[in-house]
C-alpha cells in the first residue's frame, strides 16, 4: 500500500510520484506512454478494471489538453451541446460515456457560479463547457488517488521515451518495454508491460521505436482520399497554439506581461497580424466585437465568469486567449497566437524546441501587444497554469505522428459529401466509440500545400471510432491512442477534439484490458468478431457509447444489446435521416425477419415466384422473408399472405427464436415477457442480442 496522497492547486504532493533511479527496470500490466487526455483516460479505464498502470508523462499534472496545454475549454459538437426535448435525450447521456459525464460534472462542483452550480462555468460563446487548468486538474486527480494510495498506479512525471525494446521471435516485431530518461534529473530507466499505450500528444513513441507511421498532410496512394495530392506533403501540419489564461481586472489593476525577445522583429511574432477585435461578415456587412463585448475575443473561450448571466464580461472573469486568424474589412487575414511557422512531427529535437521557445514567445506577444493597445486591464494567471506568467505548460498539439493500422478512417468515412442521405458518417461495425465535431478544423501551419476542403468536404457527419484504428500494421503489443490512431491529416481535425480524445482513451484502455486478461495480442482481438462483439458488449455495459442514438441513454438498462446490435449492423434506426432508435416502437414482421437473417448469416433468398402474396420481389425485405421461409422458420398468416408490415407480438418473436436457436431460448427471454403485446424495438435487441452471444459463444 502506498498510503494516502494529497494534492493541491491541482498537483499530486512529491512523494506520490515514482521517481525511478538509473538503471531502474519497472514492471507492469499496462505501461501508459504520454500525458494527454487520451493518456489519462485510458489510465483511468485500466485502474477501474482492477489492472496495475505505469503512467508515464512529460509533466506532474495528468490531463493533457485540459490541463498542461491550458485548454479546459471543452470543443463540444452540436449534439453533445443539445438540450432534452421530446424526443431527444440530454447531449451528455448518450453523446459521452458515464466516465466523462461525471467528469464534468465533478468540474461543475468544483466551479460554482455565484453560489451555484451551472452547466457551463466558463460562459464562453464557442466553448459550451469550461472550467480553469487546476479544476479539471483537480477532478481529475481526484478519480485517480485512490489508485495511487493502493498502488495499483504509479505515476512517473519527466519521462520521455528514448528507445522501445521489442521481442523479434514471433511473426511480427513485438513491444515489450519502453526506456525513458527523466528531463528533470537525467536518470534513465526502463518500464515493461504485457500492453504499452502509444498516448503521447506527438507520437514520439513510434518515432523512437521506428513503428510504422504517417506524418502530416499523405498521398493519395497512402490513404485512397480523393482529396489529396499525389505526393505526400508531411510539413504540411497543423500549427500549435500556446494558450495563455489571463484574467479581467478592474481599471488600471492590469499586470503587464512583457514583450518577449525579438518582439516587432521577430517573422514568427510579426505584431502587424495581431488584433484585438473580431469581425464577422453577414447580410449586413461587417460586424465589430471588442475585445470584451459579449462576442469577443476575451468570451471565445472563457473560463471563469462572476456572473450567472453568460454574456458579460466583469472584472474577475478569466479567459484562455486561445485565438487562431479572422478577417477584417481592411486586413484579410490576421492572427492571435496560433503558430504557424514550421512543424514538430518529423523534424529534430533541436528544431522542435526552437519551434516551441518561438511559439512561447508569440504567445507572450499577443498579450502584450493586446496590453498595450486598446486592452490594459489584463492580468497574467500563472496560478492557473503553473508557471510564472499564464503561459501554458506546454503547447496546445492539434495534429500527431500517426500509426499505420488495421484500418486508417479517412476522408470518405466522415465528410457530409459521402453520406447525403444520411444523419451519420460510417458506422463501422467494430466501432469502439463515437464523436462529433460539425467540421474538419484544419488550422493549417505556414507552409504551402495544404489540401483546403470545402462545403459538403468540410462538414463532419457524427462519425464512429473503429477498433481496427488502434492496431499497428506490424507491431503487436502496442494499442495506439491519443492522436496517433489511424486517421489521417484530413480527419484527425475532428478527432482531435477533447471528447473524442477521451472516449479514444477509454477505447485504448479497454483494448489494452482485454489483451492483459486474455493473453491475446491486440490484433487478434480485433480481427475476431467473437472478442470485437465481447469488448463493445463489455464497454457499453459500462455506459460507453459506440453507435449513434440519441434517445438512448448510457444507463438506460438496454444500452448494451442496442448499442451492440446495432453497431453489428443488425438493428438499427428506423430511418437514416435522424438519430433516433425510437426504444419503444412496435416492430413489424419484416423487419424481424431481416434481423434474423443477419444475425444468422444466412444468405437471402429470390426465388422466381414470390412465396407470399403480400410479398412480392421488390419488397425491401423480400430476400430475407423468403430466406427465413426456405429454412423452415417462418410460416405466413394464412391465406398466402405474411403481413410484412404488420406489428409482432412478443409471443410470434419467441416461437421464432425456439425455432431458429432453441438452446438459446430460455436466455432470450430472461427479462422479456412472452404474451400477445406488441415487440418493442428495444425488447427485439434485448432478444437478439442474447442469441448473438449464444452464437458467439461470448
Amino acid at each position: 500500500m502506498a498510503g494516502p496522497v494529497g494534492h493541491k492547486n491541482g498537483i499530486f504532493s512529491n512523494q506520490t510520484f515514482t521517481r525511478p533511479s538509473s538503471g531502474a527496470v519497472l514492471n507492469s500490466s499496462i505501461l501508459v506512454v504520454g500525458g494527454s487526455t487520451a493518456a489519462y483516460a485510458a489510465t483511468l479505464t485500466a485502474l477501474q478494471q482492477n489492472l496495475d498502470v505505469c503512467l508515464v508523462q512529460p509533466q506532474k499534472v495528468v490531463g493533457g489538453q485540459f490541463t498542461a496545454q491550458a485548454l479546459p475549454a471543452s470543443d463540444d459538437g452540436d449534439l453533445l451541446r443539445q438540450k432534452a426535448s421530446l424526443t431527444r435525450l440530454d447531449g451528455e447521456r448518450f453523446a459521452i460515456s458515464i466516465a466523462q459525464e461525471k467528469f464534468r460534472q465533478r468540474q461543475r462542483e468544483l466551479q460554482p457560479v455565484a453560489g451555484q452550480v451551472v452547466r457551463d462555468p466558463g460562459g464562453g460563446w464557442v466553448s459550451h463547457f469550461a472550467t480553469t487548468p487546476v479544476v479539471a486538474a483537480t477532478a481529475m486527480n481526484e478519480a485517480i488517488a485512490p489508485y495511487l494510495e493502493n498502488g495499483r498506479l504509479r505515476l512517473i512525471p519527466f519521462g520521455e521515451p528514448t528507445a522501445v525494446t521489442f521481442d523479434h521471435s514471433g511473426p511480427h516485431k513485438r513491444i515489450t518495454g519502453v526506456q525513458f530518461v527523466d528531463t528533470e534529473t537525467g536518470a534513465r530507466f526502463s518500464v515493461t508491460g504485457k500492453v504499452v499505450i502509444e498516448a503521447t500528444d506527438l507520437g514520439d513513441l513510434l518515432e523512437v521505436g521506428n513503428i510504422e507511421s504517417r506524418v502530416g498532410q499523405e498521398a493519395r496512394s497512402d490513404t485512397g482520399e480523393a482529396i489529396l495530392p499525389a505526393e505526400p506533403r508531411p510539413q504540411c501540419q497543423q500549427s500549435i497554439t500556446f494558450d495563455v489564461v489571463i484574467e479581467r481586472t478592474e481599471v488600471g489593476q492590469g499586470k503587464p506581461i512583457g514583450k518577449p525577445p525579438g518582439y516587432g522583429q521577430a517573422p514568427w511574432i510579426n505584431i502587424h497580424e495581431f488584433t484585438g477585435r473580431f469581425w464577422i461578415q453577414n447580410s449586413h456587412g461587417w460586424q465589430k466585437w471588442d475585445f470584451f463585448s459579449a462576442f469577443g475575443i476575451f468570451r471565445y473561450r472563457r473560463l471563469l465568469r462572476q456572473q450567472l448571466y453568460e454574456k458579460p464580461v466583469s472584472p474577475g472573469d478569466v479567459a484562455v486567449i486561445n485565438w487562431g486568424t479572422s478577417s477584417e474589412p481592411d486586413r484579410s487575414f490576421c492572427c492571435g497566437n496560433d503558430y504557424r511557422p514550421g512543424h514538430l512531427v518529423g523534424v529534430s529535437r533541436a528544431e522542435r524546441q526552437q519551434h516551441i521557445r518561438q511559439a512561447r514567445d508569440r504567445a507572450q506577444a499577443y498579450i502584450h501587444f493586446l496590453q498595450t493597445h486598446g486592452v490594459p486591464d489584463l492580468k497574467p494567471r500563472g496560478d492557473l497554469t503553473w508557471t510564472a506568467d499564464g503561459i501554458a505548460l506546454e503547447p496546445y498539439i492539434r495534429e500527431a505522428r500517426r500509426g499505420v493500422p488495421l484500418t486508417t478512417i479517412r476522408h470518405e468515412d466522415v465528410a457530409a459529401r459521402f453520406f447525403p442521405n444520411s444523419r451519420r458518417g460510417r458506422c463501422f461495425d467494430d466501432s469502439v466509440g463515437i464523436g462529433e465535431y460539425h467540421y474538419l478544423d484544419i488550422h493549417g501551419n505556414a507552409e504551402p500545400g495544404h489540401v483546403s476542403p470545402r462545403g459538403e468536404d468540410v462538414i463532419a457527419k457524427p462519425f464512429s471510432l473503429p477498433l481496427g484504428a488502434l492496431v499497428p500494421v506490424a507491431t503487436d503489443g502496442l494499442v495506439l491512442s491519443a492522436k496517433s490512431i489511424g486517421t489521417t491529416h484530413i480527419t484527425n481535425a475532428a478527432y482531435r477534439m477533447h471528447p473524442m480524445e477521451w472516449a479514444i482513451g477509454e477505447a485504448s484502455g479497454y483494448l489494452a484490458v482485454f489483451a492483459v486478461w486474455t493473453g491475446k495480442e491486440p490484433r487478434q482481438l480485433a480481427t475476431e468478431i467473437a472478442a470485437i462483439r465481447k469488448i463493445q458488449g463489455y464497454m457499453a455495459a459500462r455506459g460507453c457509447p459506440i453507435f449513434w442514438f440519441d434517445d438512448v441513454a448510457h444507463d438506460d438498462p438496454d444500452f448494451e444489446p442496442i448499442q451492440v446490435m446495432a453497431a453489428a449492423g443488425i438493428i438499427r434506426s428506423e430511418s437514416n435521416v435522424d438519430l433516433h432508435f425510437r426504444p419503444y416502437g412496435n416492430v413489424n414482421r419484416a423487419v424481424v425477419a431481416t434481423a434474423l437473417v443477419k444475425l444468422l448469416e444466412l444468405a437471402p433468398k429470390t426465388p422466381p415466384q414470390p412465396t407470399f402474396s403480400d410479398v412480392p420481389a421488390s419488397y425491401w425485405a423480400y430476400g430475407n422473408i423468403e430466406s427465413l421461409y426456405a429454412h423452415g422458420m417462418i410460416a405466413g398468416t394464412g391465406s398466402g399472405r405474411f403481413a410484412p408490415d404488420q406489428p409482432i407480438t412478443r409471443e410470434q418473436l419467441s416461437f421464432l427464436v425456439k425455432k431458429a436457436m432453441p438452446a438459446a431460448y430460455g436466455k432470450a427471454f430472461d427479462r422479456t415477457p412472452i404474451d400477445r403485446q406488441p415487440l418493442q424495438r428495444r425488447e427485439l435487441s434485448r432478444v437478439l442480442y442474447a442469441l448473438l452471444k449464444a452464437r458467439l459463444t461470448i
